[in-house]
């Protein structure tokens, strides 16, 4: 005669593959941690050469209060003849422009999203809603769609942007928006701002830097 099964244990042992199913998802589902870089692996301070360490010593300093083993600086740790010009450029272009924080930084986001650069618009989402930005904007960029509701001045610098990058031609319409909120001066800015910022997001992406922010959304693939 068969043994009768112990159908009593079925529930519990059923409960538990249940439990055990819902923390793999958990786990699978949880942001995964900030990628590495890859290249540029960080120098030791021991390893530094003079002009190294001179430029270390001024990225330390504020406003930038940068480490020097953080993407993009390690890499342009490499060329201590390169990183210093490059400072100086970045600090106008952050701090001392004609433009409010606000539009500086959707500006970064821009050039981040035109390059898929995921440390770039990690590091600068932050800094653009510190600055003032609507997070709706911020979002819609990173769809690769024309944000709605933007000020006119974020408008202007919006068109100018995607007109340079995807376009490759500003037409009369977008540079006369552009230049009654900016001025000449403030068309450069944006230039400079943006063509700074290529090179920041091609080194980041040269690295195979992720992301600088697990906390914020990585930027979606674009359909080409």
């Amino acid at each position: 005669m068969r043994k009768k099964l112990h159908t009593r244990k079925i529930p519990h042992i059923r409960k538990l593959l249940g439990a055990g199913l819902l923390a793999v998802l958990a786990l699978s589902t949880q942001a995964a941690p900030a990628e590495e870089a890859t290249r540029f692996p960080p120098l030791k301070a021991e390893e530094l050469s003079p002009a190294q360490k001179a430029w270390v010593d001024m990225i330390s300093a504020p406003p930038r209060n940068a480490k020097f083993t953080a993407p993009p600086y390690r890499a342009y740790l490499r060329n201590p003849d390169l990183a210093p010009k490059l400072s100086n450029l970045s600090e106008y272009l952050r701090w001392n422009t004609s433009l409010p924080a606000r539009l500086s930084e959707m500006a970064i986001l821009i050039t981040a999203r035109h390059w898929t650069a995921q440390y770039e618009w990690s590091a600068h989402y932050p800094l653009a809603m510190k600055g003032g930005l609507d997070p709706k904007i911020a979002d819609a960029i990173a769809r690769g769609m024309r944000p709605e509701a933007m000020k006119d001045d974020e408008a202007a610098l919006y068109d100018l942007g995607i007109a340079l990058y995807r376009d490759k031609k500003v037409n009369d319409a977008v540079y006369k928006a552009a230049l009654e909120k900016f001025g000449e001066r403030g068309i450069l800015d944006i230039i400079g701002i943006m063509g700074y910022y290529d090179m920041v997001s091609m080194t980041l992406i040269a690295m195979h830097a992720g992301s600088a922010n697990d906390s914020i959304p990585p930027l979606p693939v674009l359909e080409k």
